[in-house]
């Protein structure tokens, strides 16, 4: 059984549901330390007429100290829920299938989420959804394991029964192979591909949110998304 994990980023990119799509189990690793510094956990990337546009998502930090990622709140004040919305849709109003999913969008910058990780998750799950990918996922925080880096990953897999461990091939250089191989379980490197599909605005941008996929490519977005690894899912 192949295990793979993952902080929950904010509407991710579509190289990491490949990663999803490969793995038996995947690990929302939401109960590890939120970064003090830039994240992929609030923000991500579209694209618009002007090239990239950055969508970030205010949190509470201030005063709080070291916080775990589950315990993050999404700030409420000001107005950047409406001019994100605002913004998502000049930015996509010509995309074929936008309608098919403004229903949502307009929910992620609704009132609906308090935490972070509420928001982070429903993302996931929809984007997993129109993506044909049934991967079970399972929380971090659910498991009750106490430890960090490599050795966190190995009780998981021991924890869950995983014989196999899938991570991009970058992450080489944070992994203790050694601890892998005495424990029995296998490490699987992979690189994310960066599947091409049709997109507004010009030249090509690759590692954009997911959303930019299935916006664009709607019910072939699966396709689009596995056609490099057809031979692994």
């Amino acid at each position: 059984m192949i295990l793979s994990a993952n902080q929950p980023y904010f509407s991710p990119f579509p190289g990491l549901f490949l990663k999803i799509l490969l793995s038996d189990i995947f690990i929302i690793l939401d109960s590890v330390q939120f970064p003090r510094g830039t994240t992929w956990l609030t923000r991500n990337r579209l694209k618009y007429d002007q090239g990239t546009l950055w969508m970030t998502i205010p949190v509470w930090k201030k005063g709080l100290g070291l916080q775990k990622i589950n315990e993050v709140m999404i700030c409420k004040e000001g107005r950047w829920p409406k001019k994100h919305l605002a913004s998502f849709k000049n930015a996509y109003e010509n995309a074929p299938y936008l309608r098919d999913h403004l229903i949502f969008i307009e929910k992620i910058f609704s009132s609906e989420f308090n935490k972070l990780i509420e928001m982070n998750l429903a993302i996931l799950r929809y984007l997993m959804e129109h993506l044909r990918i049934n991967t079970r996922i399972v929380l971090l925080s659910e498991l009750g394991i106490d430890a960090k880096g490599s050795r966190l990953l190995i009780e998981i897999c021991r924890k869950l029964k995983a014989d196999s461990f899938l991570s991009q091939g970058p992450a080489k250089r944070y992994i203790d192979a050694d601890l892998f191989r005495d424990a029995g379980i296998r490490l699987i490197f992979f690189n994310l591909p960066n599947p091409i599909y049709p997109q507004l605005w010009g030249d090509f941008i690759p590692n954009l949110s997911a959303f930019a996929l299935i916006l664009n490519c709607g019910p072939k977005a699966p396709d689009v998304l596995t056609s490099k690894y057809k031979e692994l899912c």
